[in-house]
């Protein structure tokens, strides 16, 4: 499936029934909930690792999958969390034309950025409307707090990659990622920020003690800034970082989070 962004990037996506179901059957969908994934910074649709995440997920809910800009078979460039949200929403709004009522997003490091920003930018309509492109239900696993940060020796060399035209050379031909050239302008809103923005939507934040490339002050952040009454925070033991070290105990319980707290 190609999605259209607001913004004009096709971006590519696939529907997956839950185990229990055989196709994306319009009035089955409405009493389904379905999960959007977001993967980390060069994932795609058909990496390992977010096959797996979907396999998992699946067992629970119908399952959206997608490849941000820039990765995978979707067109233009990487904005590194920026332009994103506006894959998430188109994703999101797949979920929605499909029949499903309750939509949840998971993402995954740069993903979980991503979903926290998109759910706080596409928050309720004027007259407190739910959005089409709102989710009900958000997850953030592993992801950062505030932007720029070079505090671990893996996101110095993401810094480097990014910012440098010898690492974006690198990037696109080595790890199949083509990132924008320009900085942000302006800066957007931090994951942080959005945080605080959800309620009453659902948060979950999940955080590895292991994770190499956020310590755990970014987790506590951005909990400090979401409202105690509906979001939670899991700190797993033993845990790296995001889809590629997820094991499918950790997606389970997620899944099953999700379906508990996802309203009808």
């Amino acid at each position: 499936m190609c999605l259209l962004t607001s913004d004009g990037v096709r971006i590519e996506a696939a529907h997956t029934p839950r185990r229990a179901r055989s196709e994306a059957d319009p009035a089955t969908c409405a009493g389904t909930p379905a999960i959007v994934l977001a993967h980390g910074f060069t994932g795609a649709l058909e990496r390992p690792a977010l096959r797996r995440a979907a396999a998992a997920f699946s067992q629970h809910a119908d399952v959206i999958t997608f490849s941000f800009r820039g990765h995978g078979g979707s067109g233009g460039r990487s904005t590194v969390g920026d332009r994103e949200v506006e894959d998430l929403a188109a994703a999101v709004r797949w979920a929605r034309a499909l029949g499903h009522r309750r939509v949840a997003t998971v993402g995954f490091s740069m993903g979980g950025s991503v979903v926290l920003r998109q759910a706080a930018l596409h928050g309720p309509g004027e007259h407190g409307e739910r959005t089409d492109a709102r989710p009900d239900t958000v997850v953030a696993v592993s992801a950062p707090a505030r932007w720029y940060y070079r505090g671990t020796a893996p996101m110095r060399r993401l810094h480097w990659v990014i910012t440098r035209p010898t690492g974006r050379l690198v990037s696109r031909f080595g790890l199949g990622t083509r990132i924008h050239s320009e900085d942000w302008d302006p800066v957007p809103l931090s994951p942080t920020e959005a945080a605080g923005r959800l309620a009453p939507t659902p948060l979950l934040v999940v955080h590895g003690d292991r994770d190499p490339y956020f310590p755990l002050d970014h987790p506590r952040m951005l909990m400090s800034a979401a409202d105690p009454a509906t979001a939670e925070l899991w700190i797993e033991r033993g845990f790296g970082h995001a889809e590629n070290a997820a094991a499918p105990e950790l997606l389970g319980r997620i899944g099953e989070w999700i379906t508990a707290r996802t309203p009808s």
